[in-house]
């Protein structure tokens, strides 16, 4: 079997940052990062927007993507707006443009969407239209959006997100599914398998996880994912679900736990990596 192309998110090769601190600026040299990356076997990896315009105000974007492709690396992210459904002149409109700028300097295939941590709507019609305006602005840029349903967020699960974007029908509007997110928010696979099709899958996010929440859903999803296999859910099945839908694109891997960030950084990409493959092995 074909080894599978995996893609280091952004906190996965991030060191000692975490989201929804002051700054999510990883403490860490980009180049360095982007070199480890490539050393350890990856065949891409993401930047969070405080880490982007860090590298924007200093070495530039030219030079992070030169070293990108030295390095090997095919398959590039950058994170995250959110608020876009919102005044179409609100501050979420510059973190946006900021994210259009770098994914178009860095060939990266999509910039990652969210909504804000507040109860699961009922109907996704109101944000059918604005994110098919992204849609249509991310493409002119020679990119796409992929919007990463929470478990705490608005559009709440995989199936609504799905529903979302079969209504904003348009080529450049998908998904992150983002495997968290899928079992803590009650999704079984042949939920996931129906709700799906291979076209909305724009990326795929692997973890693990215990059997259950430590904290709130913030708190576990950002200080206590597992390494792959040393958790309780069926990481193995939920690959093997994604197949069945076809989905045949890069694998991302998104360890994000208060253990994950004191690992130095070459330690934290080599067992990531490590244990993301097992998976495979098996699946």
């Amino acid at each position: 079997m074909t080894e599978p192309e995996l893609v280091a998110t952004c906190w996965t090769s991030a060191g000692d940052a975490a989201p929804m601190r002051k700054t999510e600026r990883s403490p860490l040299d980009p180049l360095e990062r982007v070199r480890e990356v490539g050393a350890a076997g990856w065949m891409g990896l993401g930047f969070v927007l405080d880490d982007l315009r860090a590298i924007r105000d200093t070495i530039g974007y030219d030079a992070l993507a030169d070293e990108i492709s030295g390095a090997g690396l095919r398959h590039g992210e950058v994170e995250l707006c959110s608020g876009w459904w919102k005044d179409p002149e609100g501050a979420w409109r510059g973190h946006w443009e900021e994210l259009l700028e770098a994914a178009q300097r860095l060939d990266v295939a999509f910039i990652k969407i969210g909504t804000d941590s507040a109860p699961a709507v009922e109907d996704v019609e109101p944000f059918v239209e604005p994110l098919r305006r992204l849609a249509a602005e991310a493409e002119s840029y020679g990119t796409k959006v992929a919007l990463e349903p929470l478990p705490f967020g608005m559009i709440a699960s995989i199936p609504q997100g799905a529903e979302l974007i079969r209504r904003v029908d348009h080529p450049a509007a998908g998904l992150v599914v983002d495997y968290w997110h899928v079992f803590r928010a009650g999704t079984s696979l042949e939920e996931l398998r129906s709700a799906l099709t291979a076209d909305q899958v724009f990326g795929v996010e692997l973890c693990d996880a215990d059997e259950t929440v430590v904290g709130t859903l913030f708190e576990d999803t950002r200080d206590n994912r597992r390494l792959i296999g040393e958790g309780d859910q069926d990481v193995c099945g939920f690959i093997e679900t994604l197949r069945a839908i076809g989905y045949d694109g890069p694998w991302g891997v998104e360890i994000l736990s208060e253990d994950h960030r004191r690992r130095p950084l070459h330690e934290a990409l080599d067992v990531a990596r490590r244990t993301a493959l097992s998976a495979f092995d098996v699946a």
